[in-house]
């Protein structure tokens, strides 16, 4: 595993799977305190987990900080944690069930007292998941540190990591597992697919689903690709044929969100989290508020009054949110001054470089959209921080609803404007190249290449400290080494900006794509070197994450379907706008508007019809599903019978 084990004082080798890492001003007090209830047992209101402190590394000055603990389990520990967390494994039939110690013989691949039953990805959730649930007794704040306030209850991760005690936590990495999944994974150039099981096994159900998101999307985007490419070459001063490619886009948008929901479902039940309970969510680190009492768990925790909350929202953000609204559109019309300026330098004498200057424009525009979308992520999560949501569910929702909002007029409007407004479908066919290649080429850069760079400069730096005092032939860390490495290393944020930006590209196939077909072409070169780009950055520049459970991209599922009816609207209004369609209504403009509604009204339904006709779980998971539900049912009722004849007896 992860470059060496440790021993504990009583001698058991084990091996070490989380590190915390304390400010290094914590007063001792509070790290003996924190580790002894660590250790403690559950009866006694610990986390019964394994955990030593970080020997110094090869350098050892002053500014190395010392407070950088390992954390481990016993076999038996994890085994029983995972009952705990409700974790799901393949049963001796095939079946996927929640795990219990009782019946562990019965599970597939559980051989002698389980070791390596469990995935290092699980054992490293099951810790996190022990660490967060550790509360406080009747302390009434952290030793050494009056300010950071406890009581009975109160998670004491939670509360270092809101009063900067405790500055980060994080799972280690598994080196030659690693070098297993990234040479399958992207070391070798290969046209297969990629191995979405080794991925959920190393990083978990919530980074493989965004994979398996993200290659489904590509495949999907195929067909778009093959009819664009010769519809470009023949058809592409031809507008009038876009109607047939917009017809296509209407039926391909809405069909690939349909069955993605059944390919989630089936690698969902095949991963053990569709059937599987959510956790009982905990109040954010950040949440605060004046100490109550909670009527479901019965322990006092922070309350802030909901009125007071839906005030911030309503009185702040909202305006907040269109007000950055109105500085779009007030920038987007700079751009149409700057085109309009540009077209009539080259209205008057046009030559290689104003037909260069064209172009000018609206790369301005992309760049100043790049940087505006990461000015307003920045305070879009200052303002949901600052409006105290209780959970972390609460603050995501909020959070994604503001960015997505803002991103999609921002990235957008101008689409809308040039199409229905200017109905200039040249300068839209440009301006949608022009935004979409600008927008490639920048993430690339942000995304790729610029953390590539700066963890290269990081691990030769590092490389450098360790052979001065050691030759190492292979440059293979020893572990103190490669955990502070690790410690500074990027962190991931998740995959919120990795959904955003596809949710961003499927709008501009979706929405648009009918007047520059190659839009769907660009989009899946930019996919598969996204998949590359990402997994390197996964195994290489990020710390590894979490593992968290999950049974489907959660609410972007949601983001992507209201994009697919605005793209039916979209779509339906540039069929309607078409010189074919106009052709049929010489004389009056509104019979024109009138049926273009009913056609769009009629797709929209559908639309609707198809999604509730095509079943989200395909029919034979429905079946396992069932029949492991019935097979519950009686064995509980076996057991309440055998208790019964037990009253019964005495």
């Amino acid at each position: 595993m992860q470059g060496g084990t440790m021993a504990d004082s009583s001698g058991p080798v084990w091996t070490p799977l989380v590190v915390l890492e304390l400010a290094s001003d914590t007063a001792e007090e509070a790290v003996t305190w924190l580790l002894r209830r660590i250790r403690d047992t559950q009866h006694n209101g610990g986390a019964d987990l394994l955990v030593e402190q970080l020997g110094l590394g090869v350098e050892t000055q002053k500014k190395q900080n010392p407070n950088l603990f390992l954390v481990g389990a016993s076999n038996q520990r994890l085994l029983a944690g995972a009952e705990d967390v409700g974790l799901f494994k393949e049963y001796s039939d095939g079946s996927m069930r929640g795990f219990t110690c009782a019946s562990k013989h019965n599970f597939k691949d559980f051989n002698g007292d389980g070791d390596g039953f469990l995935s290092m990805a699980e054992c490293q959730y099951i810790i996190k998941h022990e660490l967060d649930t550790l509360r406080a007794k009747d302390e009434t704040h952290v030793p050494g540190h009056s300010h950071a306030k406890l009581y009975p209850g109160k998670s004491i991760i939670r509360r270092l990591q809101s009063k900067g005690i405790l500055i980060q936590m994080f799972p280690l990495h598994e080196k030659e597992e690693l070098k297993r999944l990234s040479f399958s994974w992207f070391k070798k150039l290969k046209l297969s697919l990629q191995p979405l099981d080794d991925i959920r096994h190393y990083y978990g159900e919530g980074q493989a689903l965004y994979f398996g998101f993200l290659e489904y999307f590509t495949f999907a985007l195929v067909p778009m690709a093959l009819i664009g490419v010769p519809y470009f070459l023949f058809d592409w001063e031809d507008y009038d044929k876009y109607v047939i490619f917009a017809a296509f886009n209407l039926i391909w948008s809405t069909v690939i969100l349909e069955l993605w929901k059944r390919c989630s479902a089936s690698l969902a039940y095949r991963w053990g989290t569709l059937s599987r309970k959510k956790a009982f969510e905990e109040p954010r680190p950040g949440f605060h508020g004046v100490l109550g009492f909670n009527p479901v768990t019965g322990r006092e925790e922070p309350t802030y009054p909901t009125a007071k909350r839906h005030l911030r929202v309503y009185l702040v953000s909202v305006p907040f949110v269109l007000l950055c609204l109105y500085l779009s559109l007030y920038v987007m019309m700079i751009y149409f001054q700057m085109e309009g300026w540009v077209l009539s330098i080259h209205d008057e004498e046009p030559t290689f470089w104003t037909g260069i200057l064209l172009f000018i424009p609206s790369i301005i525009y992309a760049v100043v959209i790049e940087i505006m979308n990461l000015i307003y992520r920045y305070a879009a999560e200052f303002l949901t921080e600052w409006e105290n949501h209780r959970l972390e569910s609460s603050y995501q929702n909020h959070l994604v609803l503001k960015v997505l909002v803002f991103n999609f007029f921002n990235c957008f409007a101008s689409l809308f404007y040039i199409a229905f407004v200017m109905q200039d479908m040249v300068l839209l066919r440009q301006s949608l190249a022009t935004l979409l290649i600008t927008s490639q080429i920048l993430n690339q850069i942000m995304e790729s290449f610029l953390p590539y760079w700066l963890q290269r400069r990081r691990n030769k730096k590092m490389i450098r400290k360790v052979q001065k005092r050691a030759t190492l032939q292979d440059k293979e860390l020893p572990l103190e080494e490669q955990v502070r490495l690790e410690a500074d290393m990027s962190t991931y944020l998740g995959t919120f900006d990795d959904y955003l930006e596809l949710f961003l590209l499927f709008g501009y196939v979706s929405l648009f794509s009918c007047v520059y077909p190659l839009a769907a072409v660009l989009v899946v070169l930019n996919n598969i070197t996204e998949v590359y780009s990402d997994a390197f950055k996964m195994c290489h520049v990020f710390k590894r994450p979490f593992s968290e459970p999950a049974a489907n991209i959660g609410v972007w599922q949601l983001a992507f379907e209201a994009m697919c009816v605005i793209a039916v609207v979209t779509n339906c209004s540039l069929i309607g706008m078409s010189p074919q369609v106009k052709a049929y209504f010489p004389e009056s403009d509104t019979q024109l508007i009138l049926w273009t509604v009913a056609i769009e009204h009629c797709l929209l339904a559908i639309k609707f019809i198809l999604s509730f006709l095509i079943p989200d779980v395909p029919k034979q998971i429905q079946v396992k599903l069932a029949r492991l539900e019935f097979e519950s049912l009686e064995a509980l009722k076996k057991k309440f019978h055998f208790l019964n004849e037990i009253t019964k007896i005495n």
